[in-house]
């Protein structure tokens, strides 16, 4: 009787408690084994020799994804002293040099706030209970991804000057390893703090913001702002844009106003430059606060701009494309980076423009050349033009929408690396320099882990004017992989039949073909044919609706949650 009653519970145990002991064992081990945590990695070896040298080699995930932000933050730090201490030294450098430094200093200390905030979160959550919020979980994944980018952006900066090779060498010696191990950061912060991936909508969702139309945006304003308005109503400001709501209960489609300015080269509103109007703005607003409003008037404006961190949700209306145009011409051939290149730049949350046309002058010849560079996390560009040949848009990073815009230019025109969705745009390549060809992305994912790329939906792809008549000599492609895991998605546009019928270029021979990700979805035209597309790995003809919605306002941007307090329209996911 003794034996068959432990037969009994040998068997009960083999055939429930064993494989149930041995799967939370091989959670377990999968949960403290180095080369399981570091295979997603852009290089496992770095992140499994970087994380045996932390005390005690059997800690779980979330220990491991702790040490490497504390080292993270501690070798951001160091990179942050040494560039100092060659900008406090620049008598024998050169000005690229300089120029190139001062940005590397700008965003390793965007980067150090971003990854001091990070940590300070989940070292106050516990291992048994761990999970971020889906909604701050995507913040988190958003700053960190720009951690990545702000440390290519700098590399690329260095890379474009000429100065003493070793210390080129131990900046770029440094930012190599640094890169690496942000990205192990990124690749733990994923693993052990985010959410499972929410759930992918395909259905057709034609959400819009109704009030702003015509040309109509609906204020809710404070009492001061509603007297500056008043007063600049009296001298002719605003009466093309500006419909007052100032008695509206703040419903769907109000657009919350804490105060007022004009910018009128005349002298008749507030200030008479943009940059003196943007001093004026509060530092650190919240979006409760509703928006600080610039209205800018007819005019050219010949500003460099920049939109600080401190300046958090200014919005920034015109009279319209090609009557408030902000314009300047500044190039790397005239010793510029890139990066500060840009005639308009903004990096404070919650920025939106409408009715502005943002210009770069240097012509082809000056090669990249940027009009506007936009960092600004929840940014927002409604009825804008942005002009310039090679880098004309650099959507730097963090989490951007584009809707009913003009965008010209001709090498990479659309380039960088935020989470972008472009939607109702219209694309103009121009004609380049003699011997060049035109791509209009190169979007700039460096790391499969970042949340990343380029959404392009509802757009017209035309010839502009000065293109129009050479489309014959002249090749025109979608895109090119600028980086290792570049990400681009045309879908549901009117793409004319002058673009090249491969669809898609090459950077240098088979870089990145294999690791990009590039689709085309629903799109019509005599272009959008894709049975002469390329054939690389990384290329895909979308046929399911669900594939194609995951790059929608709605599931790539979360935008639901943001872009209706600006008041303007737009399509949560895809066409009917």
């Amino acid at each position: 009787m003794a034996f068959k009653k432990f037969s009994i519970l040998m068997n009960l145990f083999v055939t429930y408690f064993l494989p149930f002991f041995l799967l939370m064992t091989s959670l377990s081990l999968a949960e403290n084994d180095h080369e399981s945590i570091c295979q997603s990695t852009i290089d496992p070896s770095y992140c499994k020799n970087m994380l045996a040298n932390q005390n005690g080699n059997n800690n779980n995930i979330y220990d491991n994804g702790r040490f490497s932000f504390q080292k993270s933050i501690s070798q951001t730090q160091k990179f942050l002293t040494l560039v100092n201490s060659y900008l406090q030294n620049t008598n024998t450098l050169s000005q690229p040099t300089i120029g190139a430094l001062q940005d590397c200093n700008f965003l390793t200390q965007q980067s150090l706030e971003y990854l001091s905030n990070t940590f300070t979160t989940i070292n106050q959550t516990s291992n048994s209970n761990n999970l971020l919020p889906s909604s701050q979980a995507e913040d988190f994944q958003t700053i960190l991804s720009a951690v990545v980018t702000n440390q290519q952006t700098c590399l690329e900066g260095l890379s474009q000057t000429s100065f003493d090779q070793d210390l080129k060498e131990e900046l770029s010696s440094s930012l190599s390893n640094d890169t690496k191990l942000h990205s192990v950061s990124l690749t733990l912060f994923n693993k052990a703090w985010v959410p499972s991936k929410k759930t992918i909508t395909s259905w057709p969702n034609n959400k819009h913001n109704f009030n702003f139309h015509n040309g109509n945006l609906p204020l809710k304003m404070s009492k001061k702002a509603q007297e500056i308005y008043d007063h600049a109503k009296k001298h002719g400001h605003g009466r093309k844009l500006l419909q007052n709501n100032a008695d509206s209960s703040g419903g769907d489609g109000s657009v919350l106003v804490s105060d007022i300015v004009v910018v009128s080269q005349d002298g008749s509103g507030n200030f008479t430059t943009i940059n003196d109007a943007i001093r004026a703005a509060p530092n650190n607003s919240l979006a409760s606060d509703g928006y600080f409003f610039i209205f800018v008037s007819e005019g050219v404006y010949e500003e460099y701009v920049s939109i600080d961190k401190t300046k958090k949700y200014l919005m920034m209306v015109g009279e319209g494309i090609n009557q408030t145009i902000i314009t300047g011409s500044h190039n790397v051939v005239d010793n510029f980076t890139t990066f500060n290149s840009a005639t308009f730049a903004v990096v404070g949350q919650g920025f939106v423009a409408v009715n502005i046309t943002f210009r770069n002058t240097a012509g082809p010849s000056k090669h990249q050349a940027v009009a506007l560079r936009s960092g600004s996390d929840l940014s927002i560009f409604y009825s804008c033009s942005f002009e310039g040949y090679q880098d004309t848009l650099y959507t730097h990073s963090l989490r951007q929408f584009y809707r009913e815009c003009d965008i010209y230019g001709t090498v990479d025109f659309i380039f960088g690396n935020a989470a972008v969705v472009f939607q109702d745009c219209n694309i103009y390549p121009r004609l380049p320099m003699a011997g060049q060809f035109n791509t209009i992305t190169a979007q700039g994912r460096t790391d499969p882990n970042q949340n990343t790329g380029t959404s392009i939906q509802n757009a017209n792809v035309k010839a502009a004017d000065d293109l129009a008549p050479n489309v014959g000599s002249v090749q025109t492609y979608l895109g090119r992989p600028w980086k290792q895991y570049s990400r681009t998605v045309f879908m549901e546009s009117f793409i004319d039949g002058f673009i090249n019928s491969a669809g898609w270029c090459e950077w240098s021979g088979d870089f990145a073909l294999s690791t990009l990700y590039y689709a085309e979805f629903n799109n019509t035209g005599n272009g959008c044919d894709t049975s002469n597309r390329v054939t690389w790995p990384g290329f895909h003809v979308l046929v399911n609706s669900t594939d194609a919605a995951a790059f929608t306002v709605s599931n790539f941007l979360s935008g639901d949650n943001w872009i209706p307090q600006a008041g303007v329209p737009y399509l949560s996911g895809l066409n009917n």
